[in-house]
């Protein structure tokens, strides 16, 4: 069976797409399995992390990374799912040729979103390419402040919409930053936290995606 494909997408920049994608890529990969991180954006913050990554754990990193362009992508992306678990892609902001490449690639897109009404607006230009591509989409709300009653309105307008939203949110929490800025995870750097135990439960919920299940897998 074919790797499973994850796109973190996003038009609006500093959403936290390459937050997302790292802290995944990390959870994924101790449980044993082969990642593969495909770098789209180009200001690079995914190969920074993975160069830092590998100088902190040296060969225990098992994360491979791959830099390249959207139109390479349709051609590698197929071929590279018969070698990974999965493979993660990391799209730039306001670049929508690559983004609908990287979309149109995807078993599953994840469009993180911040819990203010002009962030939930501002995804409006990545929806509507993940229509058009028709595409199983879910949305991960992050840099949730505590207590908030105005993520969990978004998250009940967002699913009166139609749209599926994660059951599990990302706080705002300086952990994610401080692990990234050592090539880590959250899970790796301080596994018994609040973040360990947000990121844990966001991959598992991934994983029991509808769109992952043999009937809903796309072809390649």
């Amino acid at each position: 069976m074919a790797g499973k494909v994850i796109t973190v997408a996003q038009h609006k920049g500093g959403a936290g797409k390459t937050t997302l994608s790292t802290q995944i890529a990390a959870a994924l990969q101790q449980d044993g399995v082969e990642v593969l991180m495909i770098d789209v954006d180009p200001q690079g913050s995914t190969s920074e992390w993975h160069k830092v990554r590998s100088e902190t754990l040296g060969r225990k990193n098992k994360i491979v990374l791959m830099q390249t362009q959207g139109w390479k992508m349709m051609r590698e992306v197929p071929r590279l799912a018969k070698e990974f678990d999965y493979i993660i892609i990391d799209t730039p902001p306001h670049a929508e040729s690559e983004s609908s490449i990287a979309i149109r690639l995807a078993d599953l897109v994840l469009m993180p979103v911040q819990p203010s009404p002009l962030d939930v607006w501002a995804c409006a230009p990545t929806l509507k390419i993940i229509l058009s591509e028709k595409r199983p989409l879910m949305l991960v709300m992050n840099r949730v402040p505590p207590k908030s009653n105005l993520n969990n309105a978004i998250m009940d307008n967002l699913g009166r919409m139609g749209i599926q939203v994660a059951k599990q949110s990302l706080g705002n929490r300086v952990s994610f930053a401080s692990s990234i800025m050592h090539g880590l995870g959250v899970v790796e750097s301080d596994p018994r936290s609040t973040a360990a135990d947000e990121i844990n439960a966001l991959v598992k919920e991934i994983k029991k995606n509808k769109a992952f299940k043999p009937d809903n897998h796309k072809a390649a």
